[in-house]
């Protein structure tokens, strides 16, 4: 590989004539990228049956219990994540004021098998928000029964 000496000043920085620079800002997926979209801030899910239950977690670091919102309603398990941080310093000729704002909201359709009256367990722990959906007692694989033949 051999390098080439260049002593072109006037290239140092992009012009508005450049090509390349011209279909970068003309190119609509800068803006349409994933990192815009809705689904890039929900937290991650994990989802595990068991023969009894549902057990269903939600990857939430940084947030605190209560600022989680849980709520059933016409089979749709529905969870609100929501966390507001201000923080004010005054000094003798400045004011600094910081604040962030971070929510989610997501919703499931439940199995006809979750028993939606009965209470759902809620833990949030080390940033991990673990529900826990008991299933209805008819929707429990029965043991199977043998009939003796006479």
């Amino acid at each position: 590989m051999s390098l080439i000496k260049s002593n072109n000043r006037r290239r140092k920085f992009p012009t508005w004539n450049n090509d390349g620079l011209k279909s970068f800002l003309s190119n609509d997926d800068f803006f349409n990228n994933d990192f815009f979209e809705e689904d890039n801030l929900m937290p991650a899910m994990n989802v595990k049956e068991s023969e009894n239950s549902f057990d269903v977690e939600f990857a939430a670091p940084g947030f605190s219990k209560k600022d989680f919102e849980v709520t059933i309603s016409n089979n749709i398990l529905n969870v609100c994540g929501e966390k507001k941080h201000e923080k004010e310093e005054k000094e003798e000729e400045f004011t600094r004021k910081e604040f962030s704002y971070n929510s989610f909201k997501r919703s499931l359709s439940l199995p006809k098998s979750v028993n939606v009256n009965q209470n759902v367990n809620a833990i949030y722990k080390d940033g991990i928000l673990k529900l826990n959906l008991q299933k209805k007692a008819e929707s429990k694989e029965q043991p199977k029964k043998v009939i003796e033949v006479h």
